[in-house]
């Protein structure tokens, strides 16, 4: 009988190490995760491929040089109607200080796309000028979800990302950002 209770014993220490490993991999994985930067290259010539027409007309390319905060959204999408106050303020106060908006929407073509990217901004209060995405600058930043927020710092480099609604804590998270690249 004390033989089996050894084994049994031994055997629940062995299951006890593994679940202590498992769990210690699993730390360390997130406080590397934690420490990287985030920034990330974009592809050679991505940022100087993206131009779109304006709503309105004209053309817009993605800036160079500039921090940009790129956003991509769509007038369907109830996450995007929560974060767009937030961009306009974002972009109200951070635009003197040299931060560029990239709005992007990305609805689908239809003849009266133009006339429902209006009403969605008049009816939200935006302001801020939208580049009309014919699915070029969505497969540049391979955008799969709305709204997805990117910020690129002045050489090209994505050094914040968000993906659905900017809320509380995202803003300042962004704000974060952009004070460390402004």
């Amino acid at each position: 009988m004390t033989d089996e209770a050894l084994r049994a014993r031994g055997s629940d220490i062995w299951i006890w190490a593994l679940v202590a490993l498992a769990t210690a991999s699993v730390v360390a994985l997130a406080v590397v995760q934690r420490n990287r930067t985030g920034a990330e290259r974009l592809p050679t010539g991505v940022v100087s491929a993206v131009e779109l027409p304006l709503l309105g007309g004209g053309k817009a390319a993605l800036p160079l040089g500039k921090v940009t905060l790129v956003d991509f959204w769509a007038t369907w999408c109830a996450p995007c109607r929560i974060s767009m106050p937030r961009v306009q303020k974002l972009w109200a106060e951070y635009q003197p200080r040299g931060m560029e908006l990239y709005s992007v929407d990305t609805d689908d073509a239809s003849p009266g796309r133009e006339a429902e990217i209006r009403a969605f901004l008049r009816e939200n209060g935006l302001r801020f000028p939208v580049a009309i995405d014919d699915g070029t600058a969505s497969a540049a930043f391979s955008v799969s979800r709305l709204p997805t927020m990117l910020l690129l710092d002045r050489m090209g480099q994505i050094i914040w990302i968000h993906v659905g609604a900017l809320t509380q804590s995202g803003e300042h998270a962004l704000r974060a950002a952009l004070d460390r690249a402004l």
